[in-house]
């Protein structure tokens, strides 16, 4: 073997023994990064923000405008219970209609007890309900799950992508129909479609969409789009206000949002617009200190709190819709 060959092969096993060199360390270097950073907390891997948000700590909201004098000040309550029928499906019959487990996560119902991606409006008009006094009207939301209990149902292991975890039931739930405080109101048409919030606002280029609002029971003046800590014993809860502001001539839109807008911090309504009932969602949990929870999404959404949201289908009548009118802009509670 000559000298050349020889010394060939020395250079290359010195290249090899320094490449291996430097894996070892990059190697030790990523283990102690990992090893510093201590384990993930089941809370921290749930909601995909870093944890949860101590509400005591969260300035109080600045107070409602002053009604005027054309104000409707009344409101409606609407009792449906709050889901003790287990009215659960992947369906969204607003967003995706026609196209069954079209949601990719799991939805809570009350009122109209046919409701799926398959649903008409003769199909909902016919149907029976769980709300006091014949509302066959529709009302939803994704479900919120406890990440670290098993799924135990059927309902709890059929959404996958990701929405795993037994799912928390509903406390209570309420549903009112609020007025404006500067106008009367006009009825909402019968199966109007609408949706408040925004699915996808983790990925989102802004959160002009976002309505999500968390908070605790004891502290209705205050929320955030964070998951809350509340006070020991306290329900979480989460509000949900629909937009209020009608074009007049569609039950629907392309992208569900067009023909139904939220007024100004006001009260006042977009031009062309007309201002019809505000629904307003009010869901109460009873949840342990510290224990993590996720709300349901899509899998890139990583069950961000702030993207909460619900849709809505109205199928009242017409004459049910009118007393709703005429509470709410006779300054009534109903």
């Amino acid at each position: 073997m000559s000298a050349t060959t020889v010394a060939a092969r020395a250079r290359g096993l010195l290249l090899l023994g320094l490449c291996l060199v430097l894996v070892g360390i990059l190697a030790a270097a990523v283990l102690g990064v990992a090893r510093s950073a201590g384990p993930v907390s089941a809370r921290r891997v749930a909601d995909g923000t870093g944890g949860p948000v101590d509400l005591r700590a969260v300035p109080a909201d600045p107070p409602a405008p002053a009604p005027g004098p054309d104000a409707s000040t009344g409101r409606v309550r609407v009792d449906c219970g709050r889901n003790a029928e287990e009215h659960y499906n992947q369906d969204n019959l607003v967003v995706s209609p026609g196209l069954p487990g079209g949601a990719h996560h799991t939805h809570s119902y009350v009122g109209n007890l046919s409701a799926s991606a398959r649903s008409t409006d003769g199909s909902l008009a016919a149907a029976t309900t769980t709300c006091r006094g014949g509302d066959r009207s529709v009302y939803y939301w994704p479900v919120l799950r406890r990440p670290d209990r098993p799924a135990a149902r059927p309902y709890e292991r059929s959404a996958g992508h990701g929405n795993t975890g037994a799912i928390l039931r509903e406390a209570s739930v309420a549903i009112e129909f609020l007025g404006n405080p500067v106008s009367k109101v006009v009825p909402m048409p019968r199966f109007l479609r609408a949706v408040t919030g925004n699915a996808v606002a983790a990925t989102a280029r802004d959160d002009s969409l976002v309505r999500a609002r968390w908070g605790c029971a004891s502290l209705p003046d205050r929320g955030t789009t964070s998951y809350p800590r509340c006070p020991p014993g306290d329900p979480i809860t989460r509000t949900l206000l629909f937009p209020s502001c009608w074009n007049g001539l569609d039950t629907d839109s392309p992208a569900h949002r067009e023909h139904l807008r939220f007024p100004a911090p006001n009260g006042v309504c977009p031009a062309g617009t007309f201002p019809v009932p505000a629904l307003r969602l009010s869901l109460a949990y009873d949840v342990p200190a510290g224990a993590p929870l996720a709300l349901d999404s899509f899998p890139e959404q990583r069950h961000g709190p702030k993207t909460d949201h619900a849709m809505f289908v109205d199928v009242m009548t017409d004459t049910a819709m009118a007393r709703v009118v005429e509470c709410l802009n006779s300054g009534r509670t109903c």
